[in-house]
């Protein structure tokens, strides 16, 4: 039996709380500064507002000021806040975490520098941590809401450390929590963070059929969509190949599996729904109010990147069509284009658009 902390109240950090408390270990549910309310609805009735779902037995809720309180004893320290907290989680975990004790991260992203170079969100909070501090992330399909309902769900645990990995493993598993282990940290973690990208643009395609009236008799934009899907994993598997990691990522669970039921729907796809309907960038986001969508952050951080790698020549000119394309639009404000010429251009899919 373990203690595990949870720094981030949000749905897929809290839906994390299951699995553990199932195999009987002690969770201590931190909310950040943002979290005040979540954490005293759970606090009043040991229910969890935004997963709609009472907390599992061993749960117990911790304002963000009482951190030192919440992190005194634990074994392992779960981080669940999304992209924008991964610096302000590092600050305040840098003085609190003890030598050697895993960080296993949730949040799902990449970082840019001014010249366009990008890192994985382990990288980036490695910055603050401690040297030698082992840091894990969660890669894969997993929607916050079927985890906390303990449906069958099958995700990647990955680690440069493999005993890191297998000691963490054993904590979190259960008959429908199934996890893989992998020190692909490079190719997992870029999956995950392109995924919300690619999901959001694979979801302009309902907005899209919608704006033009719906279906001429039974025929749907599937082909379109399906299009997206293929590109985006294909973009996806360039940029892993790029930044170092291995191409069995991008094409198991973190890669098509997660771009997959992040298109099923979520936050992604209903920003792309309105962005391909033409809803301006700012209105849609005031239609999102209260919700981060990581798509949008993502791309607003790595496209910039990818033309001063195209700029240094790191990249080629027609690199990453689709992703320049979603920036265009959810960021920009440009309508959503046909775009197909550009795609499957990648040297390793030999591939060449013919006609016009």
């Amino acid at each position: 039996m373990a203690r595990i902390a949870i720094l981030g109240a949000g749905v897929m950090g809290t839906a994390l709380a299951y699995p553990l408390s199932d195999n009987g270990h002690h969770i201590h549910l931190i909310g950040t500064h943002l979290d005040g309310e979540i954490i005293a609805h759970c606090k009043a009735d040991a229910f969890h507002p935004r997963l709609n779902r009472a907390l599992p037995p061993n749960v117990t809720p911790f304002l963000h000021e009482e951190l030192n309180a919440a992190l005194e004893g634990v074994d392992v320290i779960a981080l669940g806040v999304n992209s924008r907290g991964v610096e302000w989680a590092g600050q305040q975990l840098a003085h609190r975490v003890r030598p050697g004790q895993p960080v296993l991260m949730v949040t799902k992203g990449l970082a840019a520098s001014e010249n366009g170079d990008l890192r994985v969100f382990p990288q980036l909070l490695a910055d603050y941590l401690p040297p030698g501090t082992p840091i894990a992330a969660i890669g894969g399909p997993s929607i916050a809401g079927e985890l906390a309902a303990r449906r069958q769900t099958c995700v990647v645990f990955t680690c440069a450390d493999q005993a890191t990995l297998d000691y963490l493993t054993p904590l979190f598993a259960t008959d429908y929590y199934h996890l893989w282990t992998s020190t692909d940290v490079i190719g997992v973690e870029v999956c995950v963070a392109l995924k919300n990208i690619y999901a959001l643009g694979v979801g302009l395609v309902p907005g899209i059929l919608e704006a033009s009236g719906w279906m001429d008799g039974n025929a749907g934009m599937h082909n379109h969509a399906a299009a997206f899907f293929a590109q985006g994993l294909a973009e996806t598997a360039e940029l892993v190949t790029l930044l170092g990691g291995r191409l069995e990522s991008v094409f198991s669970l973190p890669g098509a599996g997660d771009l997959y039921v992040t298109c099923q729907g979520g936050r992604n796809s209903r920003m792309g729904r309105l962005l391909g309907m033409g809803v301006d960038p700012e209105e849609a986001n005031e239609q999102m109010a209260g919700e981060t969508v990581e798509g949008v952050d993502a791309v607003g951080t790595i496209a910039p990147a990818v033309e001063k790698l195209i700029e240094r020549g790191v990249l080629r000119p027609d690199s990453l069509p689709l992703l320049r394309h979603i920036y265009a639009v959810a960021i920009k404000g440009h309508p959503a284009e046909p775009i197909f010429p550009r795609f499957f251009r990648q040297p390793a899919l030999n591939l060449k658009p013919v006609g016009k």
